[in-house]
C-alpha cells in the first residue's frame, strides 16, 4: 500500500479542487493520510481513503447502480486493494469491476471528494463497524455501444440524464455530476 498512499499524497496535495467543499474534503483527506500507509486501508477505523468513479456515456448520461445492501443510487467504487498502485487504478478496478464494462478510459485527475460515514462490512466474523470513507471520485467514459452487467454488490444498474436522476439517491452523489461533465467538452 506505500506506492498507493504515496500516490493518494501526490494527488490530492497537488489536485485543484472542483468546489469549496471538495476543498475542503481535500483538506481533511490530507490530514487523515498523515497517519500513514495504513490509512489507505480499512484496518484504519477512524476512516480510510476509498476510490469510486463515475460513467459517463457519449450521451453524457451517468450510470448509476442500486447498492444492493444499502438501496441508494450511487457511483460505482468501493476501497482500495493491496494491488492498487494509484487512487485512478483503484476507481478503474472497482468501475470495471461492478459495471462489467470493457474498455472504460479513466481521467487521472479527481473530479470530487466526499466524506461520509459508513458501516463496513464484517469481517471475519466481526460485525460491521462504524467508519469514514474519504471517497476520492473520477470520471470514467464509457466507450461507444458499451452494455453494462449487474455485479453482486448492485440491485440495479441503469443509465441517467442529470435531469432525470433516480430516487433515493445517496447523498454525496449529484455533486460530483457537474464537474465530470464540465470535463467532457
Amino acid at each position: 500500500m506505500t506506492t498507493l498512499y504515496e500516490n493518494a499524497v501526490d494527488v490530492l496535495s497537488t489536485w485543484t479542487a472542483t468546489s469549496e467543499d471538495a476543498e475542503r474534503a481535500r483538506k481533511r483527506t490530507l490530514d487523515l493520510l498523515a497517519d500513514g500507509p495504513a490509512a489507505m486501508t480499512r484496518a484504519h477505523r477512524l476512516g480510510h481513503v476509498t476510490a469510486s468513479a463515475l460513467i459517463v456515456d457519449d450521451a453524457a448520461r451517468v450510470l448509476l447502480c442500486l447498492h444492493g445492501r444499502l438501496g441508494l443510487w450511487m457511483q460505482l467504487g468501493g476501497h482500495c486493494e493491496a494491488g492498487d498502485e494509484t487512487l485512478a487504478a483503484a476507481a478503474f478496478r472497482e468501475a470495471t469491476e461492478e459495471s462489467g464494462i470493457p474498455g472504460l478510459i479513466i481521467d487521472p485527475a479527481p473530479i470530487d471528494i466526499d466524506i461520509h460515514e459508513v458501516r463496513c462490512g464484517a469481517q471475519d466474523g466481526a460485525p460491521a463497524e462504524p467508519s469514514v470513507h474519504y471517497d476520492v471520485r473520477f470520471l470514467l467514459r464509457a466507450p461507444t455501444g458499451s452494455v453494462e452487467r449487474i455485479s453482486d454488490e448492485s440491485s440495479d444498474l441503469a443509465w441517467f440524464h442529470r435531469d432525470a436522476l433516480p430516487s433515493p439517491l445517496a447523498s454525496g452523489t449529484i455533486q460530483q455530476i457537474a464537474p465530470a461533465l464540465a470535463r467532457l467538452t
